[in-house]
């Protein structure tokens, strides 16, 4: 009975062999994760980095910026969500969500481009407004209570 391993022992060894695999899967998750991740940048970022390079832009519409090319495509300058008035034009050709219009959030991948940002085709995103805002009322030393009032 030289074959013959210890129960204790033969549940010892499948532990380790279980625990082992859930460290690796572990290790494999975390690192894919931030592998994968793109950190998005804004206009002013983007502006004053490499041209060529391809980024993720997010930044906010310049009201009254948008143009319709006769090709199908689009221009229009964004800015940044907070800070920076300084706008970036935008050439982008492909798909255009419906909620797209001027003040809105969006984010877009593409590259600059001789000053211009281009967007590669069908990579727009546009973010909805928050379906609660503070009323002026309220945020001049109301309550702090939200409505619930779209835009």
């Amino acid at each position: 009975m030289r074959g013959d391993v210890d129960p204790s022992r033969k549940r010892k060894i499948r532990l380790v062999i279980a625990l082992s695999v859930a460290v690796v899967l572990a290790v494999a998750l975390i690192y894919t994760s931030f592998a994968a991740s793109d950190q998005t940048k804004e206009p002013s970022q983007i502006l004053s980095s490499t041209p060529g390079k391809t980024y993720e832009m997010t930044g906010t519409v310049v009201p009254g910026s948008i143009k319709q090319d006769g090709d199908g495509g689009m221009t229009f300058a964004v800015k940044d969500r907070q800070g920076s008035d300084e706008a970036m034009p935008v050439s982008y050709h492909g798909t255009v969500p419906d909620p797209f219009r001027g003040g809105r959030e969006i984010i877009l991948t593409g590259a600059l481009e001789n000053g211009t940002f281009v967007g590669e085709p069908e990579s727009l995103i546009t973010k909805c407004p928050s379906k609660f805002t503070v009323n002026a009322s309220e945020s001049s030393g109301g309550s702090g209570s939200y409505s619930g009032s779209n835009g």
